[in-house]
Order: structure tokens, then sequence, then C-alpha cells
């Protein structure tokens, strides 16, 4: 069976939770570059493009908050298996973990590139 560190599993959770804070930061100055843009061009395309923005901000907003979740409860398992086994953990404990882990990849990369496409229509209207 493989062995997996528990100090491993919380610093990878804790520098989760430490990047989607970041996230969330972000969101919110992407926010107001949004509102600024809306502000200042009333355009058809322009509104189009502004509410396409708005919704990609809610559904990341979204996504932070369920990996958020998701992370925390992980932690409590990984804490409730150490109690309960004498310093064990299950193995769906770390599986879930890795698959966090990937999922939190998986948002940072689509987020990065929801990033790339505004900074371009940011340049264009402001």
């Amino acid at each position: 069976m493989k062995k997996t560190s528990i100090k491993h599993l919380t610093f990878a959770h804790q520098a989760c939770l430490r990047g989607l804070e970041f996230y969330e930061i972000e969101i919110r100055f992407l926010q107001e570059r949004l509102e600024e843009i809306a502000a200042g061009n009333t355009s058809r395309e322009v509104a189009e493009q502004v509410e396409h923005f708005q919704n990609q901000l809610i559904i990341h907003q979204e996504q932070i908050d369920i990996l958020k979740h998701r992370v925390k409860e992980n932690l409590d398992k990984l804490a409730t298996d150490i109690k309960l086994s004498e310093n064990f953990i299950q193995e769906t404990t770390v599986t879930e973990a890795n698959k966090i882990a990937s999922d939190y990849q998986d948002e940072e990369n689509m987020f990065n590139e929801m990033r790339r496409f505004f900074n371009r229509f940011a340049t264009q209207w402001m």
C-alpha cells in the first residue's frame, strides 16, 4: 500500500486555500474593471461581452466556493481518520484529496484562460 504523508496533504490543502483566496481577490478586481468598461461603453457589442464576462466571473466564484468547501471537508475527514485509526488515514480520503488537487488545477487553468480573454477585451474597450 502506498504511503501518503499527512503533512503533505495538509500543506497541499492550505496552498490550495491560499490560491483560491487569491482568485477571489482577482474576481473582485476583474469585476471592478468590468464595471468601468460597462459604464464607459454602451454599445450592444460591449454589453454582450460584459454580460459574458460577468457570467464567467459568477461561474468561477461558484467553483471556488465549491472547491473551498471540499478542501475544508477533506481536512476535517483527515482529522477524523487520524483520531479514529491511530495515525492512519483512509485511502478514500487520500483519493479525494488528489481529486481536489486535480480539480483545483483545472479551475486555475480555466480561470487564467478567461483572464487572458478578459484582458484582451479590456485593452480594446478601456
